[in-house]
């Protein structure tokens, strides 16, 4: 029994110290960041600019891994199954995170389960864009064109659940219109049928809508934010057209359950050392984006509470994904 008990700490020590090396080595190799999302989108910016930053700190390179469609689902399951080892990353979306677990009783994934929260990167209030053509100058200008073409507009999103299918399931049940939802595989290319003028328009990240809006090829009307956006000062609040309206979407970084405590202590340190940084900072905020480094426990309770809150829009705007 002695000799069996033996055994028995010899293996734990050797596996402990097995951890041990490996977290003191990683990371040796490249690692492979899922961004749930099209090349263009806002989740690709942002994760582009994190992981340039990430890769000059470690020394390893960040390969950003784009898998778009189903809402992003495709990344996810290959994030669910991937070895928790700290060489796989995935971009967690407000969508993927908040939305589809609160608005869709049947997932193949348990955010809560299935992974291990690092940090948020950045959150943003929406902007409302319009086609360039479309003759709306303001909020009040496209509620009077909805409801003088009941049925006639459509708006994109990312796909069903996404926040932009919120934000314009919101606007239906708030201002009193009725739109058409045209759900797409991403933002980016909702915009681009918005320029051409298949869409009339859409409630997205300013992280995509404001070059072109910059550029002259649509036009943004208001922020969604519950206050004026520091970023952009010069838009008015959606809310101050339509009360009660609020609509923000935010990303983070998670890691594959079970990844090793001191991988995710130092993949935690590197992403609030990048996000605090002055360079990373500024390169979020041309983008429309403020950046939120902040616990795994901060970030968690932020997930819950998201869950609840768009569980409860849900109920109020009968939108189901089941």
């Amino acid at each position: 029994m002695t000799k069996y008990i033996k055994h028995l700490f010899l293996i734990i020590f050797l596996s402990t110290a097995s951890v041990n090396v490996q977290a003191q080595i990683y990371p040796s190799r490249p690692i492979r960041f899922l961004v749930p999302g099209a090349a263009g989108s806002s989740q690709d910016i942002l994760s582009r600019i994190l992981a340039n930053k990430l890769s000059q700190q470690l020394g390893q390179q960040f390969v950003i891994d784009n898998r778009a469609g189903a809402t992003g689902l495709i990344a996810i399951d290959i994030a669910k199954i991937a070895a928790p080892d700290g060489y796989t990353l995935i971009a967690a979306t407000s969508s993927l995170f908040a939305s589809l677990p609160a608005l869709k009783t049947r997932l193949n994934y348990d955010p809560d389960r299935d992974f291990a929260p690092l940090s948020r990167m950045a959150s943003v209030a929406n902007v409302a864009a319009v086609n360039a053509n479309l003759g709306v100058a303001t909020v009040a200008d496209l509620i009077k064109l909805a409801k003088a073409k009941p049925g006639a507009l459509n708006y994109g999103s990312a796909g069903n659940g996404s926040p932009a299918h919120l934000a314009g399931a919101m606007f239906d049940v708030l201002a009193g219109v009725r739109t058409n939802h045209v759900p797409y595989k991403g933002a980016a290319q909702a915009i681009t049928d918005m320029i051409s003028g298949q869409l009339h328009y859409l409630i997205t990240s300013p992280l995509v809508a404001m070059p072109q809006a910059r550029a002259g090829r649509i036009r943004v009307l208001a922020t969604t934010g519950a206050k004026p956006d520091p970023l952009l000062p010069e838009l008015p609040v959606f809310a101050d057209t339509v009360p009660g309206y609020l609509i923000t979407q935010w990303w983070g970084v998670v890691a594959p359950a079970k990844t090793p405590p001191a991988i995710l202590r130092t993949l935690h340190t590197e992403i609030v050392k990048a996000l605090n940084a002055p360079d990373v900072r500024g390169l979020l905020a041309k983008q429309g984006a403020m950046a939120q480094p902040e616990s795994p426990a901060e970030f968690a309770a932020l997930m819950k509470s998201e869950r609840i809150r768009i569980g409860n829009l849900g109920r109020k705007a009968g939108i189901t994904l089941d």
